[in-house]
């Protein structure tokens, strides 16, 4: 538990680090800190519960899109996975049940939205304030709250006066009933091809407003045999080997992506998969992307194509004029009724957006809102200059669009800890990355992107408004496990705080006689 310090300007709690997320970022950091000998740690949640994307994201068919045993964590595995892609109660169930027997709970604080942030040079210590005006006064934080927690909502003419039901896939009402409503779901993303074909068979007209096309690769439903997980609980070298095998087979997908021209080939089987799953040779040719697979996120789903086989479901391509109280007006001039909107549009991934309220000041006069007006940049994801001791878990250029983002965060928690305990061995008080060492790291990321998929012409949510990638590895995650193995000493600037000045006494004076 934190400690606690009164002031004049009310109660402080003290701590050796403070996490700001309980999703699988936080959680993880906050095990493999008590392993690494922290007590004094507090976990900051601005929800009621942990799970993070997990707790929030329950709609009808929410799935991962990576295989259940691959993500969770490394030390933590789970004999009795139901199936290969697991649902997201089961992914929160476990989460849960991680939480409990590590006994994390305790650590956390509920209902505490972290608004503010600023470092303290004469002290080398962060002050946390929430939105509830408590206060935390720290040596290092991590911000874990990871890219997929604040909703996009789209800017449309008139979407406030309409008077049905509306609501983003994040924020599902399950209190709603769709049967026999007619409706309109706007995006096509990762979301939106899980729940459309889910709701289809319930309503009466399912109209799915698709901006530019994805890619959509066949899902592998399998269901794990009685006797599969009988023998990866008795013998977990087994399950271990398991992992190892997803793992590999998932980093073998990364050779399309650093070559464009392999993966136009392959996608030809895509293109051959949407053939023949879509009778209708318009909508197919609606639904077939016209770049290059992998340039976004290629998802997977075994039930997208075959929607709109059904009568009652229809695809809109053209862009939205605008939004009435019981329809959307498309800029052909048709009219939509609707009685329900669905927001499939997915999440602010640019923290410039999902972090623009949030007041963070560092050392000699750092702001992030000023550092990241041109663009985001850090340092392994994990560090940004000018800001001591604040770490970061999925922070820039840390994202995947191959394998598990759960392997990358176990590699960054073990990270910090070692910068950690060498500020300790080396009796400092802070570690701050330098300015020549993030330049060269984002000049690696620049030269890592040229010539791959990512930077063949679309536009994707792992890119700033000016076409930056900022989100993506853009190499194999056995590189950035080898690069997080050991530290590069040269990069960092390791510190003591500055000495507190002296105040000089008045010099004394005596009377004359």
């Amino acid at each position: 538990m934190a400690n606690q310090e009164t002031t004049a300007q009310g109660p402080i709690q003290e701590a050796d680090v403070v996490i700001v997320g309980a999703g699988f970022g936080g959680l993880c950091m906050a095990i493999k800190l008590r392993e690494a000998g922290f007590e004094n740690v507090v976990i900051l949640e601005k929800a009621e519960e942990v799970g993070g994307t997990w707790r929030d994201n329950t709609y009808p068919g929410c799935a991962c899109d990576v295989q259940s045993h691959l993500y969770s964590y490394s030390f933590a595995g789970k004999a009795d996975w139901s199936k290969r892609y697991a649902p997201w109660k089961e992914i929160q169930q476990y989460i849960l049940d991680t939480t409990r027997h590590y006994g994390l709970r305790d650590l956390v604080q509920f209902r505490q939205e972290v608004i503010a942030a600023h470092y303290d040079e004469q002290r080398a210590r962060w002050q946390l304030t929430t939105e509830r005006g408590d206060r935390f006064d720290c040596k290092y934080w991590v911000l874990a709250s990871g890219p997929l927690h604040v909703p996009q909502y789209p800017h449309l003419k008139g979407l406030e006066t309409f008077k049905g039901k509306m609501f983003h896939s994040a924020r599902w009402d399950h209190d709603y009933d769709l049967r026999g409503k007619k409706v309109v779901s706007i995006g096509t993303g990762g979301s939106a091809i899980q729940y459309c074909p889910e709701i289809a068979p319930e309503v009466e007209k399912l109209s799915v407003f698709q901006r530019s096309p994805a890619w959509v690769i066949p899902r592998d439903e399998r269901r794990y045999l009685g006797l599969e997980k009988r023998l990866f609980g008795r013998f977990p070298a087994l399950r271990k080997l398991h992992r190892a095998r997803l793992y590999w087979s998932n980093e073998s997908r990364v050779w399309p992506i650093f070559n464009p021209a392999l993966a136009r080939s392959l996608q030809q089987l895509a293109k051959l998969f949407i053939r023949v799953q879509v009778k209708d040779r318009e909508v197919a040719r609606q639904l077939t992307p016209d770049y290059t697979i992998g340039c976004k996120r290629v998802l997977i789903s075994n039930k997208w194509y075959p929607m709109f086989n059904r009568d009652n479901v229809e695809l809109v391509t053209e862009g939205i004029r605008e939004v009435r109280e019981h329809s959307v007006i498309t800029a052909d001039g048709r009219e939509h009724p609707a009685d329900c909107i669905i927001l499939g549009t997915g999440f602010q991934v640019d923290p410039r957006l999902s972090m623009s309220g949030f007041e963070l000041t560092g050392k000699d006069g750092h702001t992030l809102a000023e550092d990241w007006k041109d663009g985001v940049e850090g340092y392994m994801g994990t560090m940004v200059h000018g800001y001591p001791n604040l770490f970061q878990l999925v922070g820039p250029n840390v994202g995947l669009g191959h394998n598990s983002i759960i392997f990358m965060i176990e590699c960054q928690a073990d990270y910090i800890i070692s910068l950690m305990n060498t500020v300790a061995a080396r009796g400092g008080d802070y570690v701050d990355v330098t300015a020549q060492a993030q330049q060269a790291f984002n000049q690696e990321m620049a030269r890592g992107l040229e010539n791959t998929v990512w930077t063949s012409g679309c536009t994707s949510w792992y890119q700033q408004s000016d076409g930056k990638n900022f989100a993506v590895w853009p190499f194999s995650t056995w590189r950035f496990w080898l690069k997080t193995r050991f530290l590069a000493l040269g990069d960092f600037d390791f510190g003591k705080r500055a000495p507190r000045k002296r105040r000089r006494s008045a010099p004394k004076t005596t009377e004359a006689a």
